[in-house]
Parts: structure tokens; sequence; C-alpha cells
């Protein structure tokens, strides 16, 4: 028997997915870098992004986004591009956002998430690493290890406090 059914299998040869078939409230890969200080799980590697920077170009942040979340504490995360495997873009992001070479990193681990009104979603690619020490880069305004069981959530942008917590850094005892 044929069924009606369409199954999130989407391939250019047997079933092109069309914008119609995405959720009203768009869809949305991104990679998130967890970046932990060595032998200190609670210091996390983030940043205030510089919102003169390349965003839209290393981020996927236009202007109004990266003015209005230079404000609060951001992980060094993006998007994915259109056929870039998440492991090929946290790759990415260490070296177009921090300036680094490949790193060793555990992951991805995948998250997911649906909010909003017109049904958002999220696929959320994390990976987690350790390292000593941090530069600068032009990207961001400020490149520190947070201690993010001392940081309130209001100081946090872009609810990546969620991606913290996925990976058991964030918890409902913090502010």
């Amino acid at each position: 028997m044929a069924t009606e059914r369409k199954f999130t299998r989407f391939a250019p040869v047997d079933r092109p997915m069309t914008t119609r078939e995405i959720p009203e409230g768009g869809f949305c890969l991104s990679a998130f870098l967890v970046i932990g200080r060595t032998g200190r799980p609670s210091q996390v590697l983030m940043g205030h992004l510089n919102p003169s920077g390349p965003w839209d170009h290393v981020g996927a942040l236009d202007q109004e986004r990266a003015e209005v979340n230079s404000k609060g504490w951001m992980l060094p995360s993006s998007h994915l591009m259109v056929g870039e495997s998440p492991v090929a873009a946290a790759e990415r992001i260490l070296k177009e956002q921090l300036g680094l070479p490949m790193l060793a990193l555990n992951g991805p681990h995948v998250f997911s998430e649906v909010y909003g009104a017109k049904n958002h979603w999220d696929l959320e690619f994390v990976f987690l690493g350790e390292r000593d020490q941090i530069g600068q880069h032009p990207a961001w305004s400020e490149l520190a290890f947070v201690d993010v069981s001392e940081t309130p959530r209001d100081q946090v942008a872009r609810y990546h406090e969620d991606i913290l917590a996925h990976v058991g850094r964030w918890g409902p005892a913090r502010g």
C-alpha cells in the first residue's frame, strides 16, 4: 500500500524540500562550542561579541541581532552553512571566531528544541572541549572563561544557557 505521509527524508532526487514544508517559525541547524577551562568545568569560554565584527559572515547574525546580543555572554557558535557538516562548522567556528586550530572536541552532542507561537525548530550540534588559555579575537570585544555557576541568566545572550544546560553546565539553581 502506498502512503500519503510525508516523512522528513529530503533528497534532491526523490523529494526536494520546498519552503512550504518548513515550519512557519523556521528551522535552524546550529553548532556550538562549549570549551571549558582545563579541570574547571564551571568555567566556560564565552564572549561579548563585537557588533561591528563580521557576524553576518562568521555567525549568521545580521547587524541588528549582533548589536542586541553584544551585551550578554555568548558561546562561540554559528548556523551551519548549506551543505556543511556539523564537524566542519565546529572547525570553522574555531578558526573564524577564535583564531584557533582544530582542538580535540567531543561531539557532536545533538539536541533539539521547538519554541514560540510560530513553531520554530532548532537542531543543535554541541561540541565539548577543554583549553588552558585563550587569546582575543576581533570578532569579540571580550573573550573570557566565565564561571557559569555564578553568572545570572540575564547576563547570557541568545538563550545560550539552554545549550549549557543540555551538557550539564547550567542548572535550575543558577540565576
